[in-house]
């Protein structure tokens, strides 16, 4: 009989729940391992932030901004911000939507250097910690000033933006340069800035009352000096009466201008050309040597036509004369020169134009070495005749222009006042021109009228010039001059040894008036003129900022302001450019025209 093995129960048993347990942990693992395949599919992708623009530029203090798309499919948690590497910031995202792009603004720092560049950086961080690359925002510091230079465009400047010219600054043929109420352009010293219009360019620059336009010097406040800078020059393709066009001094390349005989030109051609409009204007502190003896003035007008609108121009402290005319037609009204170094109203090379309105004040110390006048009038470099322009039969191409109201408040207000030696006359009449002056009061000067030549009296006698209805004074007891050499007169002349007997005699018989030996600011009183408007009885600092220019009553008399005014002469015939319908003589009747746009202190004027 055979034995049978039999394996005992209870190793079978244990045998089945050892498998039972073995399945159970494999398929716990493998449950383990299944989930976390299922989350390793759920984490996603890190997060990105982009920066549109990738750049900026603005001024110190100016705001720039930015927009940012940010994806974070984790969920975003923060926007880190760096400023130059350096942490700036943190922004808590959790609750933004990011559906649509984050805008972003950034102030530049006042003390930011310009030029310099500042690079903000963005990073996001999401739910799962995960960052983001870096991405940048560069921002360029810019100059808060804007230069002009070179050959410029048409353009509107922006009256809130600060302007500064650069070396000469043209505006060429065809282009015009637009300057809105309230700018301010500052002439740069260094490169000495000046701005020229060119033949049938335009500089259209109208500012208000309330909002003059102000060209300036770059130099700080209280450290501007007259020629800072050059000065506007404005050129045109009217009338001149030389023999070549002429160039205005200094420029480079050389600036021609006007219509000369020669190209078939007449007194007539372009006489209504338009070269802009300058309207409540103030030029301070120009008027430079470009190179030696070649200076600009704070306003040039050559050639210019009389479609050119020139009112409530000031010019302060220019380094050479106020307002100068080479030929052309152009017109001005409501003018103003303050203290400037030559000549306040010069005329040459056969101006034609009208002026109403003119008001000189002068600094008793400021005159130029070459002589400085209140109106220095010429026809060309000589006296000599220009045969069928201007002879001593024809006047159509002389300087002939028409000057109407004009108060000049000269240097030396009373006798004891002390001025400086390079004044000279308050008007200095001279080779062969033949200008206007009517309604007008001169006073302050050594020497009142002086006429050099015989051709330039000759257009008085024969009426191809004209003064009439004026008052003069000087504050000396000289009366008329006898010598070529006269240093204090009334009146004066190289004419016959200096025997102006012949001027005064015209001046009394055309219905002018005269006085002198003023020891007494009461004079000028009982002219019905504030003696505090001359700068003599004044400081640099002390001369008001906004004086006030209307007449007082006065005293009755043949020079009294108030009254005394023509205009019944031929010369105002069909003119309508000039108002004829005041009875005051010089600029000013019981209102101030300077008030408000004008500035008589604009050496530490904030601009």
């Amino acid at each position: 009989m055979t034995d049978l093995i039999l394996v005992p129960k209870l190793k079978i048993e244990t045998m089945k729940k050892t498998l039972k347990l073995f399945a159970f942990f494999l398929a716990i693992a493998s449950l383990l391992v299944f989930q976390s395949c299922e989350d390793d599919d759920e984490i996603g992708a890190a997060p990105t932030v982009a920066v549109d623009p990738t750049a900026a530029q603005n001024i110190p203090g100016g705001v720039v901004t930015a927009n940012l798309t940010i994806t974070a499919p984790n969920g975003a948690i923060d926007l880190v911000i760096y400023a130059d590497g350096t942490e700036f910031d943190t922004q808590d995202l959790t609750t933004t939507d990011l559906n649509t792009p984050i805008p972003f603004e950034y102030t530049i720092p006042e003390n930011a250097v310009i030029g310099s560049k500042i690079v903000v950086s963005f990073q996001v961080i999401d739910a799962k910690n995960f960052p983001s690359a870096i991405s940048n925002f560069v921002i360029t510091v810019g100059d808060p000033v804007i230069s002009l230079q070179g050959t410029l465009a048409t353009q509107t400047l922006d009256a809130s933006k600060p302007y500064l010219l650069k070396g000469q600054v043209f505006i060429p043929s065809g282009v015009t340069l637009t300057v809105p109420a309230g700018t301010i352009i500052k002439g740069d010293k260094a490169t000495k800035a000046t701005l020229i219009v060119q033949p049938g360019g335009k500089l259209i620059a109208e500012g208000t009352a309330a909002n003059p336009i102000v060209f300036t010097s770059a130099q700080a406040v209280g450290e501007r000096d007259r020629g800072d800078w050059g000065g506007i020059v404005m050129l045109g393709n009217a009338f001149v009466n030389q023999t070549a066009k002429p160039a205005i001094e200094g420029i480079t390349p050389t600036q021609n201008f006007g219509t000369v005989a020669a190209d078939g030109g007449t007194p007539a051609t372009n006489a209504n050309e338009n070269s802009g409009s300058l309207k409540y204007v103030r030029i301070e502190y120009a008027g430079i040597e470009l190179t030696p003896n070649n200076e600009t003035n704070s306003l040039t007008m050559g050639g210019v036509g009389n479609g050119t609108t020139i009112e409530y121009v000031q010019v302060s402290f220019g380094g050479d004369d106020g307002f100068e005319w080479f030929g052309g037609t152009v017109n001005g009204k409501y003018l103003v020169s303050l203290s400037t170094w030559d000549d306040d109203f010069d005329t040459d090379f056969g101006w034609g134009g009208n002026v109403q309105f003119g008001l000189v004040v002068r600094n008793p110390f400021f005159a130029d070495q070459s002589g400085s006048n209140a109106f220095e009038s010429d026809n060309q470099a000589n006296g000599n005749a220009i045969v069928g322009l201007c002879d001593d039969t024809t006047s159509s191409g002389c300087t002939r222009g028409i000057f109407s109201n004009i108060t000049v408040l000269g240097p030396r207000d009373i006798q004891s006042r002390s001025i400086s030696g390079n004044y000279q006359n308050a008007l200095h009449i001279r080779r062969r021109s033949a200008i206007s002056i009517f309604n007008s009061f001169f006073a302050g000067y050594r020497v009142g009228l002086r006429i050099d030549d015989a051709g330039t009296l000759t257009n008085l006698t024969n009426g191809a010039g004209k003064h009439s209805n004026n008052v003069l004074g000087i504050p000396s007891t000289a009366g008329t001059g006898s010598t070529t050499t006269a240093s204090d007169a009334l009146f004066a002349t190289g004419l016959s040894g200096g025997d102006a007997t012949a001027i005064a005699a015209y001046w009394t018989n055309n219905g002018n008036t005269t006085f002198n030996n003023v020891t007494a600011a009461t004079t000028y009183t009982d002219l019905g003129v504030s003696a505090s408007l001359f700068w003599g009885a004044q400081t640099s600092s002390s001369y008001s900022s906004n004086p006030n220019f209307a007449l007082v009553t006065g005293v009755a008399g043949a020079n009294n302001l108030n009254s005394g005014a023509s205009f019944s002469d031929g010369k105002f015939t069909g003119n309508s450019f000039f108002n004829t319908t005041g009875t005051f003589r010089g600029a000013f009747g019981a209102t101030d025209w300077t008030d408000g746009w004008a500035e008589f202190q604009p050496l530490n004027a904030a601009y």
